[in-house]
């Protein structure tokens, strides 16, 4: 039985048989997508990403670790290549990960931030080096198993949220741009995780029952302290844990160890709970309060990306500043140089420097950037 593909990416293919790249991650998303356009008649060509050299983190500790982008990963993508008979093929984009990707990730938290890699992945190895390859085998497309969808909307396109709240990821999108867009699909951006492992038991895919990965895919054990340190050394940054009063309440050993809203591991003595309210890197010190020092009423961004036109005037829009982060009702407005005020309606807990804040109306992206 032929399953017809969402409505969104059949619009967009409907002059016939065309030449279309999946990004194939080696998971069940991916391998769905392939698998859903070979079966529509596409010319597939399947394309894994070799980003990270796992075989120094099995060497170094002495065992593997259920993580994206793993080399039982790039085996489980060429498996199913093989299994759709399709073209399959391994880009190396290791040295432009560690560049783009993994240095960031270090500079961000030895800066006093919380990184987003994953955004950056998106940004930098899938929709720019990746869509380059793409181009050079004249595709007309390349797709991905995000759970997004794009649209054509008065002549320009529209990032809009998946269909499946539990799944969508159209937070990880927000630097995309129009002409990207003009050459990205999501074919299953209209369907649920539930009726993806569906289509892939009907199509007797290998990777039908395969769990999810959860963690960086750089620090597939979890211990990004142990990374950072790996990669840049420790005792550079330790320092005092300073409450808001000014009160020095211990110390510390090391500010990347911290985050923006973490209540365990503090290890100080005090009234109430307390959390980390701020870093400052330069100075050394993780800064503490209560809880109400949490909430912030306004942020501003930098490297903003509109994907509607630039606004030259404040706009009401709701914004996420996490991935599970329920967007909320706020005022931007756009500053020069590239950067945006966000003003909440009610004050926002946990703004974390370092991470996203992605602007929506209803269900679609209309900008974001990074937060200061």
């Amino acid at each position: 039985m032929r399953i017809a593909l969402p409505v969104h990416l059949r619009s967009s293919m409907k002059q016939g048989k065309k030449r279309i790249v999946v990004a194939m991650s080696g998971g069940v998303d991916s391998s769905v997508t392939a698998a859903l356009l070979k079966e529509q008649g596409h010319e597939v060509i399947g394309m894994t990403m070799q980003i990270w050299d796992y075989s120094s983190f099995t060497s170094q500790h002495g065992e593997t670790f259920g993580s994206c982008c793993s080399l039982d990963d790039v085996y489980d993508a060429r498996r199913v290549a093989e299994g759709l008979d399709i073209p399959f093929y391994v880009v190396n984009f290791e040295k432009d990960f560690q560049r783009q990707v993994i240095d960031r990730f270090c500079d961000d938290y030895f800066a006093g931030r919380t990184p987003n890699p994953c955004v950056l992945c998106n940004q930098v190895l899938k929709f720019e080096l990746l869509l380059r390859k793409a181009r050079e085998v004249e595709a007309d497309y390349l797709v991905t198993g995000h759970y997004a969808r794009i649209e054509e909307l008065d002549g320009r396109y529209a990032l809009c949220k998946g269909l499946d709240p539990l799944k969508d990821q159209s937070y990880f999108l927000f630097t995309l741009t129009q002409e990207q867009m003009a050459m990205v699909r999501f074919p299953l951006g209209g369907m649920s995780k539930d009726e993806v492992r569906d289509h892939a038991v009907r199509l007797g895919l290998r990777v039908a029952e395969k769990a999810e990965s959860q963690d960086i895919c750089f620090v597939p054990d979890g211990d990004y302290v142990r990374f950072l340190e790996e990669e840049r050394g420790s005792g550079k940054l330790d320092g005092e844990i300073v409450h808001v009063s000014g009160q020095v309440l211990g110390r510390h050993q090391g500010t990347y160890r911290y985050t923006v809203g973490q209540r365990r591991g503090l290890g100080v003595a005090w009234k109430e709970p307390l959390f980390v309210v701020g870093i400052d890197a330069s100075k050394r010190q993780v800064l503490v309060g209560e809880k109400q020092h949490l909430s912030m009423p306004e942020l501003t961004v930098h490297l903003v990306n509109w994907i509607i036109p630039a606004p030259q005037q404040p706009l009401q829009a709701a914004c996420r500043i996490r991935y599970r982060h329920q967007e909320e009702p706020a005022t931007i407005t756009p500053l020069e140089r590239g950067r945006a005020k966000v003003r909440f309606e009610r004050p926002q807990r946990g703004i974390t420097p370092g991470q996203a804040a992605v602007f929506y109306v209803g269900d679609q992206v209309i900008g974001g950037g990074w937060i200061e």
